[in-house]
């Protein structure tokens, strides 16, 4: 009788062990996938600057350096996303890409506020037409980030909950960064709209 119930006792702790791992695996996989869709939105934004900036480049020849700053923010945010590579866990490198992400928007911003002296660029259809894939691509960026940190957070939560934090401790679920935007501009939408 003291056999039977020990023994039920050691299937039933192993069943919550499996169970609240899988879980966490899981979870973990969820958060994995939302940042990839992070990462393909981005890199739908990544292939759409150098377009912009093409355009750009024959009414704004006097604004080479913003041209300039553009591309380059763009190349280190590809990096940036590059080296997180699906890992959610990897906070350096999700602060990392935040920060080159604020980086770009803001020369994005710049780019947007010269070509504003530029009647003839406003006009442009090619001009307007990456204008709206730039801007229904910022959009499924901010849809993107709230997926990723609504499944970090639902991976987080379970990861640091009793008792399956001896699970996570054991089996090294490492926290999962949320994307989080240290400067306060940068909260604010890239505006890619003229007039």
């Amino acid at each position: 009788m003291i056999g039977s119930i020990i023994i039920g006792l050691i299937v039933l702790v192993l069943v919550w062990a499996v169970t609240t791992y899988n879980g966490l695996v899981g979870l973990r996989n969820t958060t994995k996938n939302a940042l990839s869709q992070i990462d393909v939105q981005l890199q739908r934004r990544y292939d759409l600057i150098p377009n912009l900036v093409e355009t750009a480049k024959g009414y704004m020849k006097h604004e080479r350096e913003t041209l300039e700053a553009v591309i380059a923010a763009r190349n280190q945010a590809q990096a940036a996303a590059q080296r997180v590579e699906g890992d959610p866990t990897d906070g350096d490198a999700i602060r990392s890409l935040a920060g080159a992400e604020t980086l770009l928007g803001s020369t994005l911003g710049r780019l947007f506020a010269l070509a504003e002296a530029y009647p003839d660029l406003k006009a442009n259809e090619n001009m307007l037409q990456v204008q709206e894939e730039l801007a229904s691509t910022e959009n499924r960026i901010a849809f993107a980030r709230q997926a990723y940190n609504d499944a970090v957070l639902a991976y987080n939560n379970k990861r640091e909950s009793f008792p399956a934090n001896y699970i996570a401790v054991n089996f090294a679920f490492k926290e999962a960064q949320m994307w989080e935007l240290e400067d306060k501009q940068a909260r604010k939408p890239v505006k890619v709209e003229f007039g």
